[in-house]
């Protein structure tokens, strides 16, 4: 019925391809007999091949049973590879345009790297994505010999790939936050970070030097000391001195706070489909795809950020605002990291390795 139905409709509806999927090859002479034996408009039946992604499913049938079964939060969860779930998590019509041009049509099954969408979004968002800086793990840094009470308030620039975007001012006082990854007591080879007796630069502002640490009863480092070097003010030493590593900093007195949604893939494994005996695709659940950090600190300008406006959280990633976003609490969504995955895949097969 299917089959004596499809390309009637086709017909009174006036369509001049109609383009399937590969499953329709074979289907293509009985929907053209249809068609010549009835005497009405033949339409043309072309077919191409389904996009697969890896770590992603889009059969309709699957994605109904997550939401069913409570596995996500509905058909725009960020996770789920529909339009409302993409919209939500940040991508732009421009990257996913741009992907499927890449991409092209063709007649031969395939699955297309996951890495390979990500590579278009990063590119689109580093032209349109104003930078801002935010702290989402954390660490409480005072810098002992900078005045108390005093605000600097250093310039920034919005989009280095925009020179019309402008600058704006971040506030800067006697105590900051950073990423705890930016931090280490022990500091393992190569790291150029933050750790004692060591000299880094703070973004847009000052060199900084590691002096003392504070612990918890857990032996953690809860809070650390420094000094400063009001000299290097936006980033240069007048002596032309160097340091290996710039790191990201908010002001303690002016950040505003925000719960992050951090997203991976919904499925651990490429294929999704790949199963065990006795399992189900949904076995395969990535049971890390979703963190959430109720108390990330973020620098002021973001107070008022607007439902699904996307921002370039400085060494982080890409993020969106997501609209569960109410007056007095703001929700990202972590669109994409900054690491380009497909880069290096190309890179590796420009090499022959």
């Amino acid at each position: 019925m299917y089959d004596y139905a499809h390309g009637q409709s086709d017909s009174i509806e006036g369509i001049t391809h109609s383009i399937c999927t590969l499953e329709f090859e074979d289907h293509r002479p009985l929907y053209d007999w249809f068609c010549e034996a009835l005497g009405i408009y033949h339409p043309q039946q072309i077919e191409f091949d389904r996009l697969n992604l890896t770590y992603t499913l889009l059969s309709k049938r699957k994605l109904l049973q997550l939401v069913k079964e409570g596995r996500v939060s509905g058909w725009d969860d960020p996770r789920m590879p529909t339009l409302a779930g993409i919209r939500r998590r940040g991508y732009t019509p421009e990257a996913i345009r741009n992907f499927c041009k890449s991409i092209g049509v063709s007649k031969t099954n395939g699955t297309i790297e996951l890495g390979l969408l990500e590579h278009h979004l990063r590119e689109d968002l580093n032209r349109r994505a104003p930078r801002v800086m935010a702290v989402i793990r954390p660490l409480r840094v005072v810098i002992d010999n900078y005045p108390e009470g005093q605000v600097d308030h250093l310039e920034a620039g919005n989009n280095p790939e925009d020179a019309s975007a402008g600058t704006r001012l971040v506030p800067f006082s006697k105590v900051l936050y950073i990423e705890q990854d930016d931090f280490r007591e022990v500091p393992p080879k190569q790291y150029y970070r933050l750790s004692p007796g060591k000299e880094v630069r703070l973004r847009y502002g000052y060199f900084i030097t590691c002096t003392s640490v504070v612990k918890n009863d857990q032996a953690e480092v809860t809070e650390i000391h420094c000094t400063y070097d009001p000299a290097t003010r936006g980033g240069n030493a007048p002596d032309g001195r160097k340091v290996k590593s710039t790191i990201h900093w908010v002001s303690a007195e002016h950040a505003i706070e925000a719960e992050v949604r951090i997203y991976e893939t919904l499925f651990a494994k490429p294929d999704p489909n790949q199963t065990e005996e006795g399992q189900d695709v949904l076995d395969n659940l990535n049971p890390h795809s979703l963190e959430i950090i109720p108390t990330a600190k973020l620098e002021p300008s973001l107070k008022d950020a607007a439902a699904y406006s996307g921002y370039q959280f400085e060494r982080l990633g890409y993020f969106s605002v997501d609209p569960d976003t109410r007056p007095g609490k703001l929700v990202f969504n972590r669109t994409v990291a900054l690491r380009d995955t497909w880069a290096k895949i190309e890179k590796r097969e420009k090499s022959g390795r």
